[in-house]
């Protein structure tokens, strides 16, 4: 790229162009024959930056603001606060974008090639999502790109390209759109599943929006039954305080312990509901290499993991969305892990030898680790 999107495009700035701007081209397009090939071609656009679907839509997010605000008042949230903050910015994209019209919002598969089933007991357990680079950078600098493009073939144009980095109801446009349907686990899902990234890009011009389309999980209730620690406590409704994500993602202080041994293995982020889900059986691998493992992650041992400095783990999780969480939280969640493991002379000594750590939180998990064990013995 010549000239990097965020220079050209920071804050919505507005690129002077030397062609018709798409606002007079879309005057033009009188029938909807034209305006849907102008939608084709960005699609197109986006298809090549590795995007497997994009749909336009103009949102009206009246209804999901109420149901969002009953499910704060219920606590829902926990600990992320800023849920609260900005519950009145999601239901209002032109606050993020004054003047913004038609939010393109965009898929983008991420399932790594040859990670199916979940790893040993005494392996740690990484949602498939994290395996590889952190999606916020990579979907970011594809959605700059795609404005690149439609401001470069049509002219002046306003946007702010979003990727779960701004406050704004994207499962909810995105369903809108007609990108997929809403499952009872409450992410996005298709028919062929729900393995794949968010990306929004706002943008000033009118452009007709498509069609929703209708959901297909009828009776099944096999996400809300998979769930380990029934955190999906109704349909469409996630108690995030029980989510093993929340717990090991955004949650700061000690995980409660009678939801410790629920998390098994898993050390950042759970996969269950998606894995039991029946459309996800016929997912789409990731077509951008940014997603596949890092090596060394998928499966390591979890006392591998526990022995990193925190030097080892600010280097080995850079450009990982896992690195945000920190080495004090990674170590809490690996002492849990290694506290669910088998019982061997390995992971004891493991234990013991971060038992004195400077950490409060990370001696209190070793310390609960060291007495579950025991107990299951």
């Amino acid at each position: 790229m010549r000239q990097s999107g965020a220079e050209r495009f920071r804050g919505g700035a507005v690129r002077e162009g030397n062609r018709e701007g798409m606002i007079r081209r879309m005057h033009a397009a009188r029938s909807p024959e034209q305006t849907e090939s102008i939608k084709n071609t960005i699609r197109a656009w986006a298809a090549e930056l590795g995007f497997s679907d994009l749909r336009f839509v103009r949102p009206r997010l009246d209804v999901a603001a109420a149901r969002l605000a009953d499910w704060l008042a219920q606590g829902y949230h926990g600990e992320m606060a800023y849920m609260a903050r900005h519950a009145g910015l999601r239901a209002d994209p032109a606050a993020l974008l004054p003047g913004a019209r038609t939010v393109l919002v965009a898929r983008m598969d991420y399932l790594p090639a040859g990670v199916r089933a979940p790893p040993l007991p005494d392996r740690a357990w990484i949602a498939r999502y994290a395996l590889g680079r952190d999606y916020h950078k990579t979907l970011r600098q594809r959605l700059l790109r795609l404005a690149e493009r439609i401001a470069a073939e049509f002219g002046p144009l306003q946007q702010r390209a979003c990727t779960d980095s701004a406050p704004l109801m994207e499962v909810e446009i995105a369903c809108q759109g007609g990108l997929g349907w809403r499952g009872k686990h409450t992410l996005l899902l298709d028919r062929t599943g729900s393995w794949f990234f968010l990306g929004e890009l706002l943008v000033d011009l009118d452009l007709p929006a498509d069609p929703p389309v209708e959901g297909h999980c009828g009776r099944c209730t096999a996400c809300i039954d998979a769930c380990p620690t029934g955190a999906i406590v109704a349909p469409y409704v996630l108690d995030a305080r029980r989510c093993i994500a929340y717990l090991t993602i955004e949650h700061t202080g000690p995980i409660p312990i009678e939801l410790r041994p629920l998390l098994g293995h898993r050390v950042y982020g759970c996969d269950d509901c998606q894995i039991a889900c029946p459309w996800n059986r016929f997912a789409q691998p990731a077509r951008v290499a940014d997603f596949n493992p890092r090596p060394g992650l998928h499966g390591a041992a979890l006392i591998d993991l526990f022995a990193w400095s925190e030097a080892e783990f600010e280097a080995r999780m850079a450009g990982s969305p896992i690195r945000r969480i920190g080495w004090e939280r990674w170590l809490r969640n690996l002492a849990v892990a290694l506290g669910n493991a088998p019982r061997t002379p390995a992971i004891e000594a493991a234990l013991r030898a971060r038992a004195d750590h400077p950490s409060e939180l990370v001696c209190e998990h070793v310390a609960w680790a060291l007495g579950h064990r025991a107990n299951d013995g």
